[in-house]
């Protein structure tokens, strides 16, 4: 029996194809994975699903019946669910707001029932392992709760098919195996699922089958999820890619940033270590360790309430992110969208923004100027892009390279990477993993924090270990292993 059928869906946008004749099965209870780059066509076939957008060409059935929603809502009394890459919550809203959002239940008299709004929410937060406050306003919550908000808000429409658009990007292993165990009960129960994810680790836990997306086309499908993760990234990319990480390079230089006993009340307290001059420093911890909050600290985002912050052996008092700046630390943050890129601007106008002073000529910055920038940073990084194109319209991984990019004029001796690959494809990651690695041997020193521990492994020569905002660990890359890192992420919790 097939719960949901789609064949030769084809779909099109000015100058390109996004999708390609191209056949999706899901049967009750299956977990079907959706693997392809970024820009490979797997979110707009979603889309196409969930009523976001609709096919050129193609068919869809759902329970044996023709399906063509023309809106979300039509997706949603038909029962299918969509868990989005980028969230859609509205911040300014409670937890239970957003979860119950167009469903609140009322009383009599019709006004909001708050006592069974809570209950309710409290269900729907207890699976998927969320410990806050339904009346908490979303805006509070980090990134990795928010997602799990998301998904609590798709599980209360009792979907029968639920589409999941990188659903681990924001976790970390414990909020990921929750979910992956949320995802055991309700396959059980007979619920289809469709699941992107860059993630190829992962894949083989939580799968069933494989279908692999390229330029819009399917190219390659598996009946099981045992495949070798280079034979799928060879079905993604068209060629073999090496998945090796590029070892850091030696360091000896001299103490580029010094961080002493530095605290934030109720987040951090007592973090201590220096970084040297091209060295990579990676960050581990399980979500809400602290590590996404010491690194704005660093970064004068959120200023620290003790301790100090030294940059080349000079003390720097970081109160706001101009301060850190000056001082040459520079920050590539978690959420890119919201923090990283100015959507609505064009690439060299988002390259060009802290540069402003130094791009200036009698107060005028010339196109000539902002061409030369742009493809100075795009042969640097191998960026793809026009110039004028609008950064909404790039690739997760090409956006995230216009974050690093910016900052390159700046020539900053410090870069704090805060998840550099998340929610990027397997081949802009190793582009990352280059450009970090490229920094380091130029002498700039880098932190990297990363959910992905493998990733911190690979790339650092030294890896801090945080757990419950405390520093817990501070290892040599020689006696940094999984087992030893997990065991102080975990220590006191």
């Amino acid at each position: 029996m097939t719960l949901l059928e789609c064949r030769g869906l084809s779909k099109s946008f000015p100058g390109t194809r996004a999708l390609h004749q191209v056949d999706l099965d899901v049967a009750p209870g299956e977990v079907v994975a959706l693997i392809g780059e970024n820009g490979a066509g797997k979110s707009t076939l979603v889309k196409i699903l969930c009523g976001i957008q609709a096919p050129d060409e193609g068919t869809i059935r759902f329970d044996g019946q023709p399906f063509a929603p023309e809106r979300p809502a039509d997706a949603i009394a038909a029962g299918i669910g969509m868990i989005h890459q980028e969230m859609s919550l509205l911040p300014g809203l409670s937890v239970a707001e957003n979860v119950l959002i167009g469903r609140l239940p009322t009383t009599r008299v019709g006004t909001v029932d708050r006592a069974q709004v809570g209950r309710l929410t409290r269900s729907h937060l207890d699976r998927v392992g969320l410990r806050v406050d339904p009346a908490t306003p979303v805006r509070r919550l980090s990134v990795a709760q928010q997602q799990q908000v998301e998904i609590a808000k798709a599980l209360s429409l009792d979907a029968r098919v639920l589409l999941l658009d990188e659903p681990t990007a924001a976790l970390g292993d414990e909020e990921s195996a929750a979910l992956f165990a949320l995802i055991d009960e309700l396959r059980a129960q007979g619920v289809g699922f469709v699941y992107i994810s860059h993630r190829l680790g992962e894949i083989d836990r939580i799968a069933d089958r494989i279908v692999v997306l390229r330029d819009g086309e399917r190219v390659a499908a598996f009946d099981h999820a045992d495949v070798p993760v280079d034979r799928l990234v060879e079905a993604m990319v068209g060629r073999a890619v090496d998945q090796v990480f590029p070892d850091p390079p030696a360091h000896a230089g001299e103490v580029v940033l010094r961080v002493t006993d530095l605290a934030r009340d109720g987040v951090f307290e007592g973090v201590s270590f220096e970084l040297h001059r091209g060295e990579i420093l990676g960050i581990a911890g399980l979500v809400g360790a602290g590590r996404t909050e010491l690194m704005r600290a660093l970064f004068g985002a959120d200023p620290a309430d003790r301790g100090t912050i030294e940059v080349a052996d000079r003390e720097v008092a970081m109160r706001r992110p101009a301060d850190a700046v000056e001082a040459g630390v520079v920050l590539v943050p978690e959420d890119r969208k919201g923090q990283g890129v100015v959507l609505g601007l064009s690439v060299q106008d988002n390259l060009a923004l802290p540069s402003l002073e130094q791009l200036t000529t009698r107060g005028v910055v010339t196109t000539s100027t902002l061409r030369r920038l742009t493809g100075r940073v795009a042969k640097q990084l191998e960026l793809r892009g026009h110039p004028g194109q609008s950064a909404r319209t790039l690739s997760g991984g090409n956006q995230q390279k216009v974050v690093i990019g910016k900052w390159l004029e700046r020539r900053p001796q410090v870069v704090l990477f805060d998840e550099p690959t998340r929610g990027v494809d397997v081949g802009a990651k190793a582009a990352i993993y280059e450009v970090i690695r490229g920094l380091a041997e130029q002498g700039v020193g880098c932190v990297v924090v990363s959910s992905e521990l493998p990733e911190v492994l690979g790339l650092s020569n030294r890896v801090l270990v945080m757990s419950r905002g405390r520093q817990t660990g501070l290892l040599d890359r020689a006696d940094a292993d999984e087992e030893r890192v997990m065991t102080l992420a975990v220590e006191d919790r």
